[in-house]
């Protein structure tokens, strides 16, 4: 991102009361332990590494309670 990292990011909007309700995914190349531990501390609702599958953002879709329509995605 140009102007700032996701984990920037993540802290940026959970900073902003009027997006307190909004779930957050973050999708990265990072895939180390402390990084991951970082981001959900910093309030993302879940994590994705790259490379990942349609079904791994599916799941973790229906982790954040977003129900996808029959067709979408495959």
């Amino acid at each position: 991102m140009p102007e700032m990292d996701g984990l920037a990011f993540v802290r940026a909007v959970r900073a902003e009361p009027r997006y307190a309700g909004l779930r957050l995914m973050m999708v990265t190349t990072e895939n180390e332990l402390p990084r991951l531990t970082s981001a959900l501390e910093a309030g993302a609702d879940e994590y994705v590494m790259k490379p990942f599958t349609r079904e791994v953002i599916r799941e973790k879709l229906g982790l954040l309670g977003v129900a996808l329509s029959e067709g979408v995605g495959g």
